[in-house]
């Protein structure tokens, strides 16, 4: 009786198949989900603390590699053979769509990190095919091994398939690393299916600036925009508004934008010679025996003509493999017409186009189709600001392959940070402005000295190290922007943003500029030691002799090396290290604070440690006392932990965002908080974090965690250091 009831019982735990388990979030949905600041754990990295990716990249034979590139473009296979017998288009598919993905809202997506390998991207509706792309580059990524990264890998094959097509490329770097495993910092959407109607990430789908934030693509599963045109109805004028708003969200101007699109359709083709109903499951949902691939293509026959991706069917080129100047010979030498693909998908044909102008099919040579436009190419020609832009280009091919070049190469450098980070042969030398440019700063003054006029300059603990704060605070992981290298927080905008108090920040500027003329110190650096001294101020007077660690050599830039424009989006909405929001907003501001954490490279417990010890310091915004849990502000210690979890205490809801923490026996009110203070007690992790710093024994390592933590995001930005160590 008791195997027959056994029987079809599942003998292992069922956590192995994710879609069976339940997380704690899906039990408990409100949770304060702390993930994204543990994912890229050691645990998912095959290749041990020990490994540098980039300074194994160094060691690479730059130019072995790249001639095994060139040959790889041509080298058809048998099992996905290559349009007309050359890969190039397939590979700059690659590589735009992982680059692409980039949005300068948050820095977050881009090719930096070869996320194109894991779900969602690999499964994308849009990245059909491109697992074929990366599986033919595995000889290669097996061949150099560790010197080369699959981010790099990926990336330098759209660059050298432009390059075997004909085009002077603008250069390329090496030095983007791998993650493991997916990332879940990203937001992708809120769609529950792949290319949903765009009108549920807009307020309007007429108006693309509504689109949600911070978004670029229109829609779930879309690099850019929908090729059939808004919602897959054709119509150039509102697909070039979609156009211009999605390219501007990922860092692009107009003329790059026209750029991009008529350099990136002057080469390859699109595919929809099939029945796309007929295609098998994407990669994440395809049984073992697939081996990684997706979208199986029954009616393939093994001929590169008959594949199926977006459904859209032809080349734009007469010639698509030459980078040449047929893309705007062809969209404004023909009238166009819509017509319907093989795989039913909306796109435009030229009417009465001479035989010989037509491309050949991609496997038969004998035998010519009609070139084809999508509703975007279309906007090139209809919108009046495209149309402008394409006809300087028409008129003068040498600048539209330049524009193109450097569009191109900041497109799929754009998240690699400064050029200081660049490595490899063919890293270009020019400054460019998107790349955050700051001169290297002066080493030669007495750091004792600067200190010393810090400290004798009358300015509080708070104020010191607020500034130091302000200015680090700016600086993104995800795209390696921001940070206090430059001062840019004397500049516009960052000098005039709320979460930065102007008349404070002005005040104390003035006292940092004084003492950098006199010493030589650049403002830069002064931020940040004063916000040294501030720190080893409130620690003595906490009864401890420490030193915060400092490194000499930052710059200050200038407005003319400052895209201030740019640095709009990197302005804080929010920062509950200093405890201020500039208003409400639908996401809790917990949720703020795990986001601003993630972006700065935090974990939970430096997050946790740094909370703590800048309620002590001093440093909320406007001088508000939320979350000062003691009567020793500007000391260093531990009681924000120690009255926090102190079980004399109640806690009450007195408004929006704000509680009362009240003496359990008289009911008196003794501090105020916010949800960002009473999170570290309430949410289970973070208290566990808060228990440890609470401790008796703990006052030590409070302090040497919390100066770690802090030195840490004062030097996050320093790329340069990689320079000077080489």
């Amino acid at each position: 009786m008791g195997n027959e009831q056994n029987t079809g019982k599942c003998p292992v735990m069922h956590g192995g198949n994710t879609a069976a388990g339940s997380s704690n979030m899906d039990w408990w949905p409100e949770a304060l989900n702390l993930d994204i600041l543990h994912q890229h754990d050691r645990k998912t990295n095959p290749m041990g603390e020990d490994f540098d990716y980039r300074e194994a990249v160094k060691n690479l034979d730059f130019d072995a590699l790249k001639k095994d590139m060139q040959a790889l473009m041509t080298d058809s296979q048998e099992w996905w053979p290559a349009d007309w017998g050359h890969y190039g288009g397939l590979m700059i598919r690659m590589a735009w769509h992982a680059a692409g993905t980039y949005r300068i809202a948050d820095g977050r997506g881009g090719g930096g990190t070869g996320n194109q390998r894991f779900a969602p991207i690999n499964s994308w509706p849009d990245n059909a095919s491109l697992d074929k792309s990366r599986r033919l580059l595995w000889p290669l990524k097996k061949k150099y091994g560790n010197q080369v990264s699959w981010a790099d890998l990926i990336v330098l094959a759209g660059n050298e398939a432009y390059e075997s097509m004909g085009l002077k490329t603008f250069g390329f770097s090496f030095g983007r690393e791998d993650i493991w495993h997916p990332e879940k910092d990203i937001y992708w959407g809120a769609e529950k299916e792949w290319l949903a109607p765009s009108d549920e990430r807009y307020g309007d789908v007429g108006k693309p600036d509504t689109m949600e934030n911070p978004l670029a693509a229109v829609q779930m599963g879309l690099i850019y925009v929908n090729p059939e045109g808004v919602n897959g109805q054709p119509d150039p004028l509102k697909t070039g508004e979609q156009v211009r708003e999605t390219f501007a969200r990922m860092a692009m101007d107009d003329e790059e934008t026209a750029a991009l699109t008529a350099g990136g359709h002057t080469v390859g083709k699109c595919h929809g010679n099939g029945d796309a109903e007929a295609l098998g499951p994407e990669p994440e949902a395809a049984d073992v025996e697939e081996q990684g691939f997706g979208w199986k293509n029954p009616n393939m026959k093994g001929k590169a003509a008959n594949a199926v991706t977006s459904g859209i069917e032809g080349a734009w080129t007469t010639h698509p493999t030459k980078f040449d100047m047929g893309y705007f010979d062809l969209l404004f030498g023909h009238e166009w017409e819509l017509k319907k693909s093989p795989a039913g998908a909306n796109q435009w044909e030229p009417v009465n186009m001479k035989e010989e102008d037509k491309p050949v099919d991609a496997s038969d040579p004998s035998i010519r189709h009609n070139p084809i436009m999508t509703d975007a190419d279309m906007a090139m020609k209809m919108d009046p600001k495209y149309r402008e832009i394409c006809k300087k280009f028409m008129a003068d091919p040498e600048y539209f392959k330049d524009c193109f070049a450097r569009a191109w190469f900041k497109l799929i450098h754009r998240d690699l940070g400064p050029k200081s980070r660049y490595i490899g042969p063919e890293a270009p030398s020019e400054d460019l402005i998107w790349q955050d440019p700051v001169p290297a700063g002066n080493t030669d003054y007495c750091e004792e000295v600067v200190k010393e006029r810090i400290a004798e300059s009358g300015l509080s603990i708070g104020e010191m190290v607020t500034t130091a704060w302000d200015s680090a605070r700016t600086f993104r992981g995800s795209d390696m922007r921001g940070g206090a290298n430059g001062a840019r927080i004397r500049l516009a905008p960052q000098k005039d943003w709320e979460g930065n108090e102007p008349e404070r920040l002005a005040k104390v500027l003035k006292v940092y500029e004084q003492i950098s003329s006199e010493t030589g110190a650049s403002v830069a650096d002064v931020i940040v030691l004063a916000g040294s001294v501030g720190i080893e101020k409130a620690a003595k007077a906490a009864g401890h002799d420490i030193r915060v660690p400092f490194l000499k050599g930052r710059g200050d830039t200038t407005d003319e090396m400052t895209d201030a424009a740019s640095f709009e989006y990197l302005e804080p909405l929010a920062d509950g290290f200093r405890n201020w929001q500039k208003k409400d907003y639908i996401v809790k501001p917990e949720e703020m604070l795990l986001d601003r954490a993630q972006l700065m490279g935090l974990t939970a417990p430096e997050m946790t440690v740094l909370i703590g010890g800048m309620r002590m310091l001093g440093t909320n915004h406007g001088g508000n006392k939320h979350g000062v849990f003691s009567n020793r502000e500007g000391q260093l210690t531990n009681d924000f932990f120690v009255n926090l979890t102190d079980m004399g205490n109640t806690w009450k809801p007195v408004g929006n965002n704000l509680y009362e923490i009240r003496d359990r026996k008289t009911d008196q009110v003794k501090w105020t908080a916010s949800r960002i203070d009473l999170v570290f007690g309430s949410h289970s992790i973070l208290r566990s974090y808060a228990e440890v710093y609470a401790q008796d024994d703990n006052q030590e390592k409070f302090m040497k965690d919390f100066i770690k933590a802090w030195t840490k995001v004062m030097n996050a930005d320093r790329f340069d250091l990689e320079m000077l160590q080489q």
